[in-house]
């Protein structure tokens, strides 16, 4: 907060009223007139600049007569803008302003204005008028704040004409209450705090084919049909065809089964010697193969027919595997079905002579292309050569280069039409720093069908970049504890918001609640150029401008685009101000 006299020169705003009557006497009493301003370092907050102005007029100061105008306005280089006016009047005018009575008192203004990137290097002033219901200010005439002066005939003519010679008047004839703007929360990095949709990348996949030697009732012996059937000229085939592939490697399994009715120990041998049979017949259906085969008996088939059952169009399907869930022995279970005579008789013609088998399996883990594969592939544009899978992990695990991870993400959003791939995308273009073009992406996704934490948060994060705080209010409940203490500093409430970040947000939500310790804190491990702009701010505050200069110089160091920053920091001015320069 920073106290200023209005018209503080007193000799000259005596002489300067004497054209307006009602302002004669107050004009002797104008250096008691204080204007403070809270901050007097302004500061972003949610898009606006924001202020309280105070203006204290002293007992026995303001004539009953008089209106006072006053009209904040922030100047900066190429503009101006206006903010709300505030109107003072005394007890004896009647209008429908603030009432200053003879007492006097105390009065604060609430002024905000739209950010505009050009505010960094600014100035809040006040724009004075004032009007006498006689003599020469009849109507709202400026006054220089600074001298008490009324305008010089040239400057009357300047201001009848309008234009920059007139705001070259007003401007001369301001107040300064308050100087450049803070512009910390803008630097909040919503991209960190982002999130990728994972992809179901595998390198290895496995694939399983099966094929069935059916056998007789209560029979372990090959029949030449079943030795003979397609499904195990398909089997074999397949595993021929397989062989010739380098990156598959190929297990196969003979497994031996029995229907579940009849008893127990009987199917359990039966099982064991179908395993047997079955083994020998595929020995001699791969033997050219040079394959290898595990042989295992698994007795009665229940599992076998409940997959059966399920995928049938038996009338009493659900019954049936009500009585496999409700029982465990395998006797219980054949009796209650038996019970069922109708539906047994459906079992033993449609279900039971299906799993009097030996099955033969091949696993088979198929390995995928190599990084470097993938990446040479992606370098020669031959994305089409990829599975999304494949483009999403890239993306993500291996590409380091942003435009490249851009280019297979947009081909693979618009290949596949996949709601993860515009999500991390979005993420993509965030880091890139296209704040719109993040939006549009997590917009898409969300459109897409794509509803959880993560897109969530990254449509609260996206719209907290492009300044759209309700918006991203909107997401909140729904989003992730990081991104709601982003909300909340967004918003100004950096101490609710400090207690739950980390690293470089957390030491901007710090600075801002003037906790330059723990802002230091939370980047001590952070070698980045932003870090390093940090510190220097952090040490500028606190004084340590031999720190200030070496971190800054480090800073710009990385990334040279900080110099033309730091230059209209406010943050940074008193270092400037010793005579540094980058």
């Amino acid at each position: 907060m920073k106290a200023l006299k209005l018209f503080a020169v007193v000799a000259i705003s005596a002489l300067a009223f004497t054209g307006c009557n009602c302002f004669g006497k107050m004009a002797k009493k104008q250096d008691q007139v204080a204007v403070t301003c809270t901050p007097d370092v302004l500061a972003l907050n949610n898009g606006k600049v924001e202020a309280d102005i105070t203006v204290t007029f002293p007992a026995e100061y303001y004539n009953k007569k008089a209106v006072l105008k006053v009209t904040p306005v922030m100047v900066f280089e190429g503009g101006h803008v206006e903010g709300a006016t505030k109107y003072f009047q005394g007890s004896k005018v009647q209008d429908n302003y603030t009432v200053v009575n003879v007492a006097g008192g105390e009065f604060t203004q609430h002024v905000e204005f739209p950010y505009d990137a050009r505010m960094a290097q600014s100035e809040l002033k006040l724009l004075v008028e004032v009007k006498c219901p006689t003599g020469k200010c009849k109507t709202f005439t400026l006054v220089n704040a600074n001298t008490g002066a009324l305008p010089s005939k040239a400057e009357k003519a300047a201001l009848a004409a309008g234009g920059d010679q007139a705001w070259a008047v007003k401007n001369a004839f301001a107040l300064p209450i308050a100087k450049g703007v803070n512009t910390l929360q803008s630097d909040l990095d919503y991209a960190a705090a982002m999130s990728n949709t994972a992809n179901n990348y595998k390198n290895v996949t496995t694939v399983v084919t099966k094929a069935d030697i059916l056998y007789a009732i209560n029979s372990s012996t090959v029949s030449r049909k079943a030795a003979n059937s397609d499904d195990l000229k398909a089997f074999k085939e397949n595993v021929v065809e397989t062989q010739a592939n380098d990156r598959a490697t190929q297990k196969l399994y003979v497994h031996g089964y029995a229907s579940p009715d009849g008893p127990e120990k009987f199917n359990d041998k039966l099982s064991s010697a179908r395993s047997k049979s079955g083994h020998k017949a595929a020995e001699k259906l791969l033997k050219d193969t040079g394959m290898d085969l595990d042989v295992a008996s698994y007795g009665e088939d229940w599992e076998g027919f409940k997959e059966l059952v399920a995928a049938s169009d038996i009338e009493d399907k659900d019954i049936i595997l009500q009585v496999l869930g409700r029982y465990a022995s395998s006797s219980q279970r054949e009796s209650e079905i038996k019970n069922m005579s109708a539906v047994f008789t459906e079992l033993k013609k449609e279900i039971l002579p299906k799993l009097r088998r030996a099955q033969l399996v091949n696993s088979t883990d198929i390995k995928g292309k190599t990084d470097a594969e993938m990446e040479a592939l992606i370098n020669s544009g031959r994305l089409d050569e990829l599975t999304n899978e494949e483009l999403l992990y890239m993306a993500e695990s291996v590409l380091t280069n942003l435009k490249a991870k851009a280019t297979v993400l947009d081909y693979a959003a618009k290949k596949f039409n996949d709601a993860r791939a515009y999500n991390n995308l979005g993420v993509v273009y965030a880091q890139l720093g296209d704040k719109a073009k993040a939006l549009s992406m997590y917009e898409k996704a969300a459109q897409l069908g794509l509803n959880n934490n993560e897109i969530n948060s990254n449509l609260a994060l996206a719209n907290l970049a492009n300044n759209n705080i309700a918006k991203a209010q909107q997401y909140a409940a729904a989003a992730d504890a990081k991104t709601k203490s982003l909300i909340s500093a967004a918003q100004g409430s950096y101490s609710s918001a400090a207690s739950t970040l980390n690293g470089y947000n957390a030491a901007i939500a710090n600075v801002m609640n003037n906790d330059l310790t723990a802002a230091k804190k939370a980047i001590t491990s952070d070698a980045s150029a932003k870090a390093d702009y940090l510190r220097a701010v952090i040490a500028s505050k606190e004084g340590d401008l031999e720190t200030a200069k070496a971190q800054l110089k480090s800073a710009v160091a990385k990334d040279a685009t900080l110099a033309a920053k730091a230059a209209k920091d406010v943050n940074l001015a008193n270092l400037f101000a010793s005579g540094f320069k980058l």
